[in-house]
């Protein structure tokens, strides 16, 4: 049976994936990465572990939502152990993004900003109607609870990026992400990507395509935290053969483009 290793352990998601892997058949937990120790009990027969290689070396498979420092670390040791690793870590930078490319040349690597169906077919429809409506403003809200600590969502990021790519723009020159004073009026090309956090919300992401006269709003809404545990479960199921290469979620549901 595979071992799925589980780095970011601790985290929502991480306790999440422990407990849904406890309904699988074709894969189950084996290894869990800690760096100090776990604030929950776990079965004794899973290997818990401070060492990274030992860690490595007893997982067929990995997922990891932890944190950018953290996942960079895994991605440098994976380059010495290569392991397929489904990766759901957000608000990584140009460095650590350039270093994932780079280890999926040698291992095959899944990652996505979310890991649910929804959101993956909400990327679709946000650039078929980025390009289809061509002359409509984009305005980009997400919604998460308090502790999130990255600002705009990785999710959200994306969603930007699909409707940039659609119109062949740059996201970096074009994005917005604050408004604030006599700043003028709104350029045709801007994406605005505006970021709010309170309570317990797991997560909402509206793109809003506003033009005069009428406009068009495509929401989703995560209501619970298992929409991503059980997105990447089913990740590492599909990547587990795979052969080197960076995929995303889409690729993991078939979606067409």
């Amino acid at each position: 049976m595979t071992r799925v290793g589980v780095f970011g352990a601790g985290g929502r998601v991480g306790k999440l994936i422990i407990d849904d892997l406890h309904t699988e058949t074709e894969i189950s937990l084996g290894c869990v990465y800690v760096r100090n120790e776990l604030d929950f009990a776990i079965d004794p027969s899973v290997l818990v572990t401070n060492d990274m290689n030992v860690f490595l070396k007893s997982s067929d498979v990995i997922i990891d939502f932890s944190l950018p420092e953290a996942t960079q670390k895994l991605l440098e040791c994976a380059m010495e152990h290569p392991r397929p690793l489904v990766i759901g870590t957000t608000g990584m930078d140009a460095h650590q993004l350039n270093l994932l490319k780079s280890a999926s040349e040698v291992m095959p690597i899944l990652y996505a900003t979310n890991m649910s169906l929804g959101v993956a077919l909400l990327n679709r429809l946000v650039a078929t109607a980025a390009k289809t409506l061509r002359d409509f403003d984009v305005e980009i809200v997400e919604q998460h609870h308090r502790h999130k600590k990255d600002a705009p969502s990785g999710t959200a990021l994306t969603l930007a990026h699909s409707a940039a790519h659609a119109r062949n723009l740059d996201l970096d020159t074009v994005r917005v992400s604050g408004r604030d004073g006599n700043i003028g009026a709104r350029s045709r090309d801007e994406i605005a990507v505006m970021a709010l956090r309170g309570g317990d919300i797991v997560g909402r992401h509206t793109v809003g395509f506003y033009n005069e006269g009428e406009f068009v709003e495509l929401h989703h809404t995560a209501t619970s935290r298992n929409t991503f545990s059980k997105g990447s479960i089913r990740a590492a199921k599909w990547l587990r053969s795979k052969e080197a290469g960076l995929y995303t979620i889409s690729d993991c549901l078939e979606l067409q483009a």
